[in-house]
């Protein structure tokens, strides 16, 4: 404290690894005693080449490359690069194989929200409950892994459709599981409505409002959180979901604890939606049962990943590999804001902030 009583005001280092993700962000923050009063984000550590490398691999060899972009929206990267794949092409996806699309899409949204959720809980200090979430989690992950074979890179998609089909039993096994997962969100948003230690934490502290929501472009749950009300499934339907019965789930507080309600909502809703997939599911091929040449073209083709939209822009040439692949991922959208969220926090929100956003470096960076 300096003679006059004023706060000494300093810079302090966070990260670049361990703020909230175990992926390297470095933040250099300015605070007056223990508030932030400036942030800057410094970026770029994990580069890793990516689109450059789509390159100089075909069409169908790019599908399992780009899952391998990030592991909780493993699904999103390929069913969007197959997405434009096919506009150039002209290639009608069979039905059964969009549906299966959405089954695989929204398994791992619920995966992606419960552990988003729970990191958060872990960070307020509420251990225990942060393992009763992951462990809740974990019923979606061994879901997954018993369906795909894998609890992250699913493999799911292809240009023309899904690798994977459905059984009867299968169908019953996804539904036996969904009907253990949903009571257990439901306790959670409870649990996220009244304990003290969770909303101590997290109401009021990082709060993004409409406006500057609007003006950093956010995208996701953090965009809905702050009352823009915007989901690709509905502006912008793909797969299945424009004739599913899809709920855009949002909030105008745009803090912290509206981000998580926001996930968790929106992960009754996914079960929601699989349920219906599963049970409308209709009969026929899951995929064109063929690999075709992509012709020359250019198309756009995007999706909504759990962290928000995912934009895909690709060119083909005459050649068997892309001439360019080009990704706009969630949290390239999304960091930016964290600038205005740190303003006037305390230092001990930094890792709750950030965590906030659900932040992604390595499909960022690419």
């Amino acid at each position: 404290m300096s003679s006059n009583n004023v706060p000494e005001t300093f810079s302090i280092p966070v990260g670049p690894l361990h703020v909230a993700l175990e992926e390297p962000m470095y933040f250099k923050i300015d605070v007056q005693g223990e508030t932030v009063t400036h942030v800057d984000i410094n970026a770029g550590h994990v580069h890793r080449g990516i689109e450059y490398l789509t390159t100089k691999r075909t069409m169908y060899q790019n599908v399992v490359l780009t899952e391998r972009i990030c592991s909780l929206c493993s699904n999103s990267h390929p069913q969007t690069f197959a997405m434009a794949a096919e506009q150039i092409a002209g290639i009608e996806v069979p039905e059964r194989g969009i549906y299966l699309r959405v089954v695989a899409d929204e398994l791992k949204r619920v995966a992606s929200h419960l552990f988003n959720t729970a990191l958060l809980v872990h960070l307020t200090g509420y251990e225990t409950y942060f393992m009763h979430m992951m462990q809740v989690r974990e019923i979606c992950q061994d879901t997954i892994e018993s369906i795909f074979g894998n609890r992250q890179d699913i493999g799911a998609m292809c240009i023309g459709g899904v690798r994977y089909d459905l059984d009867e039993k299968s169908i019953a096994y996804i539904l036996s599981q969904l009907d253990r997962i949903e009571p257990e969100v439901h306790d959670i948003i409870k649990t996220y409505k009244s304990n003290g230690s969770i909303l101590r934490r997290t109401k009021g502290v990082g709060v993004l409002t409409h406006a500057d929501a609007i003006a950093t472009g956010v995208v996701g749950p953090v965009a809905r959180a702050s009352g823009v009300d915007y989901d690709v499934r509905r502006e912008a339907p793909y797969a299945a979901y424009d004739r599913l019965p899809l709920v855009v789930h949002g909030a105008t507080d745009g803090d912290v604890w509206s981000r998580a309600m926001v996930r968790l909502q929106e992960t009754l809703t996914s079960i929601d939606l699989l349920r219906v997939c599963l049970r409308d599911l209709p009969g026929g091929a899951v995929n064109i049962n063929d690999r075709p040449d992509i012709p020359p073209g250019q198309a756009i083709a995007r999706c909504e990943a759990p962290r928000g939209e995912v934009l895909y822009y690709l060119r083909t040439n005459d050649t068997p590999q892309p001439e360019r692949v080009k990704w706009r991922v969630p949290t390239f959208m999304n960091w930016d804001a964290v600038c205005f969220m740190m303003q006037g926090a305390k230092v001990a929100d930094i890792a709750i902030i950030v965590n906030s956003i659900d932040p992604c470096l390595s499909c960022t960076e690419r």
